[in-house]
């Protein structure tokens, strides 16, 4: 594996064409935090597959094409190589894409959004990485922060509609929901959604295609999206989720990235880190379930805003999980 990846490095290094798709590549793989233009392939095969399987497959090219806007913003804004050439500017973008064309209904309006949210959420990155760097990187925000204005603005303009939008209501008297028992294929459907649902997609096949892209460049970071998931599942169940919700993967797809995030990107593996990234994998889909309410009169879906919040607090404390050498190495100089 590590001889291929590094053939097509050089292979990339040599051609601008070649090199612009691989930057493409890593942006897809870079949604779950792999640098690796192999993940990046699986993802997109995902990602095409979900699509043509839910009959959209304008939701796959949407993503293609806003991925590929987003990184010529980020080469025409000048952004620094290294981060470019790792997909760091396309994947929210990609997202972005995605989200709008779930959403909304097709029209020509829909590609010309697409193309502006694609942009936009470089500037939003930017933007973010300058301002949140005690919290350890944008994450997913600039696609949160991007898709949440494009889609609220829709209920001004009247040549966009949300017809996959969330009913908007004001929460008034809220009543619980009965919870099912949990069957063993609830459970695998529902561990198999949360996975697929990080790319908005609700299809079993994708949600096999992504953990394999995982595999291949963190055979970790599969284990994590696994256990995050499963975690998820059972946690949502156990509160007395709506059961239509848990089985669609619509509570687990956060706390993936956030036992991905924690547990093999900003941490190093360890006992402390695994029991710290379930606590935060745990909290992750209280607060998709709270935001999800909070959101409601707004008519508008939570996205990833529940794992960014959750990474973000869970990473500031980051002093008490690394090890004694490093938080030598992080002290504050005096005088700084």
């Amino acid at each position: 594996m590590e001889k291929i990846l590094a053939k097509w490095e050089n292979h990339a290094a040599s051609s601008t064409v070649l090199r612009f798709w691989d930057i493409n590549l890593r942006s897809i793989g870079q949604v779950m935090f792999q640098n690796n233009p192999l993940s990046g392939i699986l993802f997109l095969a995902a990602i095409a597959w979900g699509s043509y399987a839910a009959g959209v497959p304008q939701v796959a090219i949407a993503g293609v094409l806003a991925v590929v806007v987003a990184n010529l913003t980020a080469q025409w804004l000048h952004v620094d190589t290294e981060s470019l050439h790792s997909g760091l500017y396309g994947f929210n973008g990609i997202l972005v894409g995605l989200a709008l064309a779930t959403f909304l209904s097709p029209g020509a309006l829909l590609w010309v959004y697409v193309v502006l949210g694609a942009a936009i959420s470089v500037v939003v990155m930017l933007a973010t990485t300058n301002v949140v760097k005690p919290w350890g990187g944008a994450l997913t925000f600039p696609f949160v922060l991007t898709t949440w204005l494009f889609l609220l603005a829709t209920y001004g303009f009247s040549g966009l509609t949300g017809t996959a939008l969330p009913s908007g209501n004001v929460v008034t008297a809220f009543q619980p929901y009965q919870a099912s028992p949990l069957q063993l294929v609830d459970l695998v459907k529902g561990v198999l959604l949360s996975i697929s649902q990080v790319f908005l997609k609700a299809n079993g096949i994708a949600a096999l295609l992504l953990l394999a892209g995982l595999a291949v460049s963190s055979p970790a970071a599969a284990a994590f999206a696994v256990g995050g998931s499963i975690l998820a599942v059972l946690t949502a169940h156990l509160f007395g989720a709506e059961s239509e919700l848990i089985s669609g993967g619509l509570l687990g797809f956060s706390p993936i990235l956030t036992a991905v995030a924690l547990g093999t990107v900003f941490y190093q593996p360890s006992w402390r880190v695994v029991v710290y990234t379930a606590l935060a994998t745990l909290f992750t889909v209280i607060t998709q379930s709270a935001l999800n309410v909070a959101l409601t009169p707004f008519a508008i879906p939570a996205l990833t805003s529940p794992f960014v919040l959750v990474t973000w607090m869970f990473l500031l404390p980051r002093q008490c999980l690394l090890p004694a050498v490093a938080r030598e190495i992080e002290k504050p100089v005096a005088g700084a």
